[in-house]
């Protein structure tokens, strides 16, 4: 057991973990955020995305003692005070998602993807998103509302 300190959605948080013990046990069941999604276990499907130090990576791969020193960002800590992030709104507006199991790895994926290029073309999203997985069907809207979420968060 290790005592591993991060800041999770720009809170300090210091946690006991296993040296194997993945960064989506520690938020789901040692933190109480629940947005991050076990799906499968293994980084391929996308479910579990969080953002560390602004880059997009898998938390069911990545051991929460990697994670030392970093800020980690989850689905939870993209809204302020009540209101939604533009991704997030976007993806309500757009009406990208239907069971919405995988809409908070898509979002924090697709977050990653913005920070880094705010204005994706169509096949920069469609190769940015490919890895998280979405078996209801609604790819059309998820890469519409990740372009317009883009403009939004340009002008702000």
């Amino acid at each position: 057991m290790k005592t591993v300190q991060f800041e999770l959605n720009g809170k300090p948080v210091s946690v006991n973990a296993q040296e194997d013990e993945s960064l989506l046990w520690v938020i789901r069941e040692q933190l109480g955020l629940t947005g991050t999604k076990f799906g499968c276990g293994e980084g391929f499907c996308g479910s579990c995305t969080v953002l560390m130090n602004g880059e997009a990576v898998r938390s069911c791969t990545l051991a929460a003692v990697d994670a030392a020193g970093s800020s980690i960002l989850t689905i939870e800590g993209l809204s302020k005070n009540g209101v939604l992030h533009p991704i997030q709104e976007e993806f309500v507006k757009n009406d990208a998602l239907q069971c919405g199991y995988c809409t908070p790895g898509m979002i924090m994926n697709a977050y990653g993807l913005l920070l880094n290029n705010p204005e994706p073309t169509r096949e920069e999203v469609v190769i940015a998103m490919d890895e998280n997985l979405c078996r209801c069907g609604a790819h059309g809207r998820i890469i519409q509302a990740i372009q317009n979420a883009g403009k939004k968060m340009k002008k702000a």
